[in-house]
């Protein structure tokens, strides 16, 4: 019997600081590391804003680049959306979890609040882990999509149609 509660509270502690952990890394996230990615994406304002700026005036033919500048801007607009959507689930997150711990303030004897809180923290930390994924996979989508195309959103219109007159 002894042995059995040696045991159980060898599993606690290392549940407890495997909690701590993930807390720690998901508060790192929240605190330090989403706020500095969501100024770098700020900077993406800074280049639709470019791109926008470079669309020529609307004209007959010939509008092949245009098209492939306003698609640039498109998914700049997404990437955007997508990122404003990504705090308005970590604000949710946080509504959701004062509600619980001040649950928790007024009946302390309901151990079914204390799991819910450590529960919703993983699963925050995990939707976060996925965040950061979806965030690196669209910085590459853009960066790739921008450099594949920066002639024609440099110069949408080729000046082979000058030439020919």
């Amino acid at each position: 019997m002894n042995s059995l509660l040696k045991v159980d509270n060898e599993l606690k502690t290392k549940v407890d600081a495997f909690r701590e952990r993930i807390t720690g890394e998901a508060e790192e996230l929240v605190a330090s590391f989403f706020p500095n990615k969501l100024l770098e994406l700020d900077h993406f304002l800074k280049v639709k804003m470019w791109v926008q700026l470079l669309i020529p005036r609307i004209e007959d033919g010939n509008n092949f680049g245009v098209s492939i500048q306003e698609e640039t801007v498109a998914e700049l607009r997404t990437v955007e959306g997508e990122a404003a959507s990504y705090l308005d689930q970590i604000s949710r997150y946080y509504i959701t979890r004062a509600k619980l711990v001040s649950k928790i303030a007024k009946y302390p004897h309901v151990e079914d609040y204390r799991r819910t809180v450590t529960e919703i923290d993983e699963k925050e930390y995990i939707s976060l882990k996925i965040i950061v994924s979806e965030l690196r996979n669209q910085y590459v989508t853009l960066h790739d999509m921008i450099l594949k195309n920066i002639d024609k959103i440099k110069k949408p219109r080729s000046s082979n149609a000058e030439a020919l007159y």
